[in-house]
């Protein structure tokens, strides 16, 4: 039987995946992560909450390598960010010896709180934009 943490997990994703990412999809001013599928091969666009700073983007995924853009990143770390409505190439890294926790507390507030809340396995990732 499933116990807790994966039951929140579904449930979590499948809020997300189906209620939450689609909605937020459509503000121009929300943050979006581009990846490629690493089955399709086709854009994958997931609302994210990070910050830039200088030539990096920071982010902190609430699902670690369960998430399927840390997989997609996994597979090809080539990725897009649209910040502010603009769309940036980059690399994306995973860096879990980063203080996720710590990290979190540089992000803005509002995402920063909700990964907090229903985050399982927190994994920071910094990508290096190209423009």
């Amino acid at each position: 039987m499933a116990n807790f943490r994966d039951l929140k997990f579904r449930a979590v994703t499948s809020f997300q995946r189906h209620v939450v990412n689609p909605l937020a999809r459509q503000s121009r001013s929300q943050t979006l992560l581009e990846t490629t599928g690493r089955t399709s091969g086709l854009p994958r666009r997931t609302p994210v909450g990070g910050s830039r700073v200088g030539q990096e983007f920071w982010l902190v995924s609430e699902y670690g390598e369960k998430s399927q853009y840390i997989r997609n990143i996994q597979a090809d770390p080539r990725v897009r960010v649209r910040i502010k409505g603009r769309w940036h190439t980059g690399t994306a890294h995973l860096v879990p010896e980063d203080d996720a926790r710590a990290r979190l507390r540089r992000l803005p507030r509002y995402n920063s709180a909700v990964v907090r809340a229903l985050g399982t396995n927190l994994l920071t990732v910094r990508v290096d934009l190209a423009d």
